[in-house]
Parts: C-alpha cells; structure tokens; sequence
C-alpha cells in the first residue's frame, strides 16, 4: 500500500459526513447573519427613528445583494472549487456584521452593508450544490444534502432568540443607547471561528481529502460513476436546453413557490408575533425561532425517508421525488388554509405555523436534490439559476404582506389583513406541488449527458465509469463507512 493511502486509512467520521456537518453549520450561520436584523431592527428603530418603511427597505437590501452572485459564484464553483466561495463568503459577511453597529448611523452605509452581506453569501447554495456533485452517491444523495440544507432553518431558529436575548441582555457598546449591537458582534465572531475549522477540515473532493479512508474514497467514486472524481471540462454550458427543460422549469417553480414561504417567514414573522401576539422582543425572538426549529428537523427527516425509498425500491426517482414535493407543498398549504379558521390564541396560531413550516421542507427532498438527479455536472449552475429567479420573485413578499396586512389601527383588522397573506401564501403553496407533478423527472437529461461513447469493456472513451444503481446498493450496504 502506497504512503497516501496509508494516512487515507482513517477511522471516525466518513468525510462525507463531516462535510455534511461543516456545511450543516455554515448555512446556520449564513442564516443567522441573514435573519438577525429582523429581530435587532425592532430596536434600532426606536434608537434611530425610522419608520417601518425606512426599516422594510433596509431588511430587504440583503437580497439585492444576495441575486447579482448566485449565478457566477455557481459557475466559479464548479469550475474552481466550492470550498473557497463559500468559505471566503461566510468570511466577508462575518467582518461586515463586526461593523454594522457602526454603519446603522447612516442608513445608507447600512444599506451598503446589508448589500455587501447579499454579494457575499450569494455562492453558498450553488457551491454546496457544485460540492455535493463530487461527494453525494445518488443513493444517499437525499440525507446528505438535506442534512447540510437544515442548518439554513436551524441558522434562523437558533439567530431569532439569541438575538432577542441579545437586545435585551447583551452587552452595551457605547456610544449607542442598548443592547442590539451585542448581536451583531456575536454573530460575527462566531461566523469567523466557523471559518478557521472549515479551512482546516473540508476538501473540494475525495480525491484531494489527506484524511478519507480508501474505502470511503473508492465508494464514492465508484458511486457517481467517475473514476477520478474531480471535475474535467465537460464543453460549454447548454443554456438554451437547460431553459427549455420542463425538469428544469419543474424545479424553478417550487423553488420560487418555497422561497416565497421562507422569505415570508424569515422577514416579517417576528413583525406578526409583535403587531397580532404582542409578546416581548425576548419571547418574540424565542416564537419566531419554532417555526424554523420544526423546518430544520424535518428537512433531514425528509432526506432520511426519500432515501430510505430509493433503497428499498419502493419507488422511482422521479416517484420518490414527486410524493415529496407533493407532500411539502400541498400539505403546507392546507395548513395555512386551517391557520385562517382557527380562534387566535396564540398556542394555536403558533401550532399551525410550525406544523406548515415543518412539513414544507419535506419538499425540499423532492425538487432541490432533483437538481442531482437531472443534471449533476451543472448543479452549481441550476442551483444559482433557480434560486436568482426564485430570490427575485420573492422579494416582493415583505412588501406585498406588508401591504396587505397593514391598517389604520386594531389588532382586531391587522388579524383578518394577516388572514389574506396567508391564503396567497397557501395558494402559492399549492402551485408548486401542481406544476412539479406535471413537469419533473428524475432521470439525467439528454443535454447533461457528457458521455456516449463505451468501449468493448464497458468504460466510456473517456475514461468515466458507467453508474450502476444495484452495485451501488450492494457496495452501500456492505460498506464500512457508510452511515
């Protein structure tokens, strides 16, 4: 056995676990320096004296920033490496929230801030996608991704009551009047430690990793059909099939229909818990957070059983893929729907809510990890497509649900206003889970597949190996590393 393989042989974690988990906390905190504002606002506003339109045009500036990089920092990933977009991203973002306490005494250096925080971690989901291309099997491809994807609720629902606690028991940073700044030192601080372990522990490939074992490595890469595992040039990118591909449009409008939920959510539920529920800033950071906490846990239970599916046979890909999205969508949509026709104590308002958060990300097994399915060489770049468009469409949420949720006064109206924006959100829902039924697939698209040609011993010319689903559903099984 050669030297390299010999430090290959390492026993603990699989390595693809652990990046699952490295990613799992980076997108909690790309989520917490997201979302902290939304709760820290409540008392900025009343520092600075803005009023809730100044206050709803500096919460939604992070999304002009987040759109403009999606789509080059997916192609950059692909093409040079995900580790460094997506850690070099959580790190400008870390150093700009160190100094937004600063900035918030111009609102318009704020803004700047807020849109630099955007440009920064627009590359965090096409990278995580262009990563998991070279280290999700298919056959585990659910769990693993939807297991890194829930550190984006879990960012929110562990960002939401710190930062509530924050405002109201952190520590001062003179010259300002309270506590909110403590928030955005925390976050920050944290988001740089988070980088020193990232550098240290996650690899762009198995190939380059110093520390998987040999076993793990040739599983993969036997797995995903590949007998290098890294990238090569697979010729120029197929923009005009990829948008006339129903798969792709399938994926497009559940993406832009959960994005709408999620902003929604992410944006102006701590504003409904203050102006319907009337808690505190501290329960109000706390309330907020539940919902998340319940999308978190059940975006890896979704993984868990979409590929529990595959393995056990029970359905196609396309199959599993569509009762998952159906499931997410159209279940959330009638719990929306009850949410409008039960009293308003606040138990049951937050019942609802986070039985409807919840069970949305079961979706999330359904049309985002399709993107593995369909096209995996270009998943940095569908993944940064789908979600611009997404991002852009759903930024009129906070402004629309402002809209229709506002009034002259009575908490009595503002509850029946608050009614309408959760029965488009329902019928929203509801379109999703139509259009992906109608549109999907789960089999790899003609425009994706880069080889056809084989020689007589069943290797293409190029040297890729053909998949094979029962070989990889033997070697898992049979796998010392597999968990």
């Amino acid at each position: 056995m050669e030297a390299g393989d010999k430090k290959r042989r390492f026993s603990g974690v699989p390595a693809r676990y652990t990046l699952a988990f490295m990613l799992f906390f980076g997108f909690m905190i790309t989520f917490s320096l997201r979302v902290n504002l939304s709760v820290a606002i409540i008392e900025m506003k009343k520092e600075f004296g803005w009023d809730s339109k100044t206050s709803g045009i500096i919460l939604s500036t992070f999304y002009y920033g987040y759109v403009v990089t999606q789509l080059p920092f997916g192609i950059l990933a692909t093409k040079y490496g995900s580790k460094r977009i997506f850690g070099v991203g959580v790190l400008c973002a870390s150093l700009l929230s160190l100094i937004t306490p600063v900035a918030a005494y111009h609102k318009e250096t704020l803004i700047l801030v807020r849109i630099l925080q955007g440009l920064a971690l627009g590359g965090a989901y096409p990278s995580a996608q262009a990563m998991w291309r070279k280290w999700a099997p298919p056959l585990e491809r659910s769990k693993l991704a939807t297991l890194s994807f829930a550190g984006s609720e879990m960012g929110m629902a562990f960002a939401m009551p710190l930062s509530g606690l924050l405002c109201e028991s952190g520590f001062r940073s003179p010259p300002h009047q309270s506590k909110w700044p403590s928030v955005f030192y925390v976050f920050g601080g944290l988001g740089l430690v988070w980088c020193l372990v990232w550098l240290a522990l996650v690899h762009d490939s198995p190939q380059s990793h110093p520390r998987i074992s040999v076993k793990e490595r040739n599983y993969i890469l036997s797995a995903l059909g590949k007998e290098d595992g890294l990238s090569r040039s697979e010729g120029s990118l197929p923009l005009l099939q990829i948008l006339t591909s129903s798969a792709v449009w399938a994926i497009l409008f559940s993406t832009v229909c959960y994005d709408w939920g999620l902003i929604l959510l992410a944006t102006i539920l701590p504003t409904y818990v203050d102006d319907v529920l009337g808690f505190s800033i501290a329960e109000n950071g706390i309330l907020s957070a539940l919902p998340f906490l319940a999308m978190s846990l059940f975006t890896v239970l979704g993984g868990w059983i979409a590929d529990s599916i595959r393995n056990r046979q029970l359905l196609s890909t396309r199959g599993t893929r569509n009762l998952m999205n159906s499931i997410g969508m159209f279940s959330t949509a009638v719990f929306f729907v009850v949410l409008n026709n039960v009293d308003s104590r606040a138990h049951t308002v937050l019942i609802c809510l986070c039985s409807a958060a919840a069970i949305s990300t079961l979706a999330m097994s359904g049309y985002y990890v399709n993107i593995l399915d369909i096209a995996p060489q270009y998943a940095g770049f569908l993944a940064g497509f789908t979600n611009v468009i997404g991002t852009i469409l759903t930024l009129v949420a906070p402004y629309a649900a402002g809209a229709i949720a506002s009034a002259p006064s009575g908490s009595h109206i503002l509850q029946l206003q608050w009614k309408n924006v959760f029965y488009l959100t329902a019928e929203i829902y509801a379109f999703g889970g139509i259009t992906y039924l109608i549109l999907s697939s789960g089999e790899l698209q003609p425009w994706a597949k880069v080889n056809k040609k084989s020689s007589d011993n069943g290797m293409p010319s190029n040297g890729h190996v053909i998949y094979d689903e029962e070989r990889e559903r033997e070697t898992l099984l049979s796998c010392d590393s597999a968990v």
